[in-house]
């Protein structure tokens, strides 16, 4: 197993979490001088906010974790693609990595529909790997929306 595939496990937990309160099942992490700062899934339901998704909480919870509004020395997993808004955020916190798992057809913002991450208008790039652990990250996201249309 990959050093990329073992922190994916810890932002599926997360994903997991989400599938346990009918929240579509999205998880990250932070990781910071290789130790988890931040994990986070979507709240969207919970908190009836359309911004609760699993990166925006995990980037505002590393931001006061390091009391720093830049994440300059971290590395971001997240199990599916990050869709616009979040792929923004990753880039204004300056993450300088971020590892993904499912792709997003709909709503992808790294690659798949749109490319914010890797964009070089940006003024900050962020180094996009995706399709780690693409399989159980998108099995989970499946059994969440054949639940969801019975």
């Amino acid at each position: 197993m990959t050093k990329h595939e073992s922190w994916m496990k810890f932002a599926l937990l997360e994903a997991e979490k989400a599938f346990s309160k009918n929240e579509i099942p999205v998880g990250a992490i932070v990781i910071y001088k290789n130790k988890i700062i931040a994990k986070a899934h979507n709240q969207v339901e919970i908190l009836k906010d359309v911004t609760a998704h699993a990166e925006i909480l995990a980037i505002t919870s590393a931001e006061n974790n390091l009391e720093n509004k830049y994440l300059k020395d971290c590395t971001m997993y997240v199990t599916l693609e990050p869709c616009p808004m979040c792929a923004t955020a990753i880039v204004m916190a300056k993450i300088p990595t971020l590892v993904f798992g499912a792709m997003d057809k709909n709503y992808g913002a790294c690659g798949t529909v749109f490319d914010l991450t890797e964009n070089k208008k940006l003024n900050h790039n962020v180094h996009t790997i995706s399709g780690v652990l693409d399989k159980e990250c998108g099995e989970l996201l499946k059994e969440f929306f054949k639940k969801k249309r019975k």
